[in-house]
This record gives structure tokens, C-alpha cells and sequence, in this order.
């Protein structure tokens, strides 16, 4: 399924395994915005990963997000949300002061992501696209894991530069004062751990159930070899901008 609603058969998954984000990432988008907002919106809000660091920010939030089982966890951590069960692109949320998507840019219509974003928000707003890419700390461990994924299918995978989120952003040519903030925290996952993150990732849901099997089958020996675990190296990206 192209927009993302796959994640929700392995909603309580999701919850459990996905890393959240540092919280000081919402005291740099309140430096940026400059003023406590009156309505904050959410693209794309999943269970609520992102919508921890948006709630911080002050105001009314209301989050949108296309899979009812998504929106059910989310709206069980998050009560005081609005919660719009539909693609954004036809959800006509807003206006807001600020805009926040945290890890669904690259589910939105690339042609239309960065004018509804726009003008869901107010003269002055900001937008705030935020995640992290999943490598490795030791190098040794991203090359045993790259072995194991391409031993079970060989299919290329989609790999976007790290700074593809503000290319974008910046390309779309209707924002001000685009800036993107990079950072790196690292996490240590034991193999169970590891093994349920693996499950909530785009490709791996898009793979037959006799691939992904096979996968988590052949990861599962790879990180015993390894020592039964391995470190996350999360690199955390923030893209800022304005509504002219």
C-alpha cells in the first residue's frame, strides 16, 4: 500500500519498538516559531512518536493520520488531540501556526506535499519536518545486516541522501528561512528488540510473508554471531521553515 496505512497491522508493534525522538527537538522548532502556537497540526502522526515533541510545543493539536488502527493507539496516548482519520491530502485541516510531520514526508503526493502543507498554515507559520535514519555505530554490524538483507532479496532499495527532506523543502520554492538541523544519538537494541523494529519498516511490510520470514530468520542468526545485539546509530534530521 503506497501510503503508508500498511503500519497498521503491526500497530502495537510499532508503539513498542519504534525509538521516539529527544525532547529537546521541541524546544529548538518553540526557538525557531518564536512564540507559543495557537494550533499546531500533525501530518501523518502514526501512534505518536512525533506527536510527543508537537504537544510540547503548546496550543491545540490536531493530528492526522490515515490508518484507523494507528489512530487508535495514538488517540489513547494523546486524549487532548483532535484526531482526522484520512490522508492528508484529503483531510483540509488547519489553518495552524505550525506544522509538524515526523517520518511520513516521503508518504505524501511529492507533487503536491509542500503546497498543502503551505497552506495549512498561517502567514508566518512554520514547518517542522523532522525523523531519523537507522544506521549502524560499528561499521563491522552495518555490513554483516547488509549481507543478511540482500541474502534474502536482492531487489535494490530506495536509499535517499540524508539532506532529501530539505532539498525538497527548499526546492518547492514557497518557504523562507529553510534550515535543517542534523544530530546523532545512538541506541542499543538486543536481538528481540531489534528484530521487532525490523518488522514495522516500509520494506520489510511490503515483502511476501514467506520473504519476510526468511528475513527475520537469517537477521535473527546475524545478531547472534554478532553478540546478540547491536547499537543504532539514529542521525536525526529537523528541516525548518516559513510561510512567506
Amino acid at each position: 500500500m503506497a501510503d503508508g496505512r500498511q503500519f497498521g497491522e503491526v500497530a502495537d508493534v510499532y508503539e513498542d519498538a519504534r525509538p521516539g525522538y529527544a525532547p529537546d527537538l521541541a524546544d529548538t522548532i518553540a526557538a525557531f516559531h518564536g512564540r507559543e502556537p495557537q494550533d499546531v497540526l500533525e501530518i501523518g502522526a502514526g501512534t505518536g512518536k512525533g506527536t510527543a515533541i508537537l504537544a510540547a510545543l503548546g496550543g491545540r493539536l490536531t493530528c492526522v493520520e490515515p490508518d484507523p488502527r494507528m489512530a487508535a493507539l495514538l488517540r489513547s496516548r494523546h486524549p487532548a488531540a483532535h484526531v482526522i482519520v484520512a490522508p492528508f491530502e484529503d483531510a483540509a485541516a488547519g489553518p495552524a501556526d505550525v506544522v509538524g510531520c515526523a517520518l511520513a514526508w516521503h508518504w505524501l503526493d511529492p507533487a503536491r506535499r509542500n503546497r498543502l502543507a503551505c497552506d495549512a498554515l498561517r502567514p508566518g507559520g512554520t514547518l517542522a519536518v523532522f525523523g531519523h535514519r537507522y544506521d549502524y555505530a560499528d561499521p563491522a554490524h552495518q555490513q554483516a545486516f547488509d549481507r543478511a538483507f540482500s541474502s534474502v532479496d536482492e531487489s535494490p532499495l530506495l536509499v535517499r541522501p540524508d539532506d532529501w527532506v530539505h532539498r525538497d523543502v527548499l526546492g518547492a520554492g514557497l518557504w523562507t528561512d529553510v534550515r535543517d538541523v542534523q544530530s546523532s544519538r545512538t541506541v542499543p537494541m538486543a536481538a528481540p528488540e531489534y528484530l521487532r523494529l525490523v518488522r514495522t519498516f516500509g520494506p520489510f511490510r511490503a515483502k511476501s510473508p514467506q520473504l519476510q520470514q526468511r528475513l527475520l530468520d537469517v537477521l535473527a542468526a546475524t545478531l547472534s554471531e554478532l553478540g546478540g545485539g547491536t547499537v543504532l546509530d539514529l542521525r536525526g534530521f529537523l528541516v525548518l521553515a516559513r510561510r512567506a
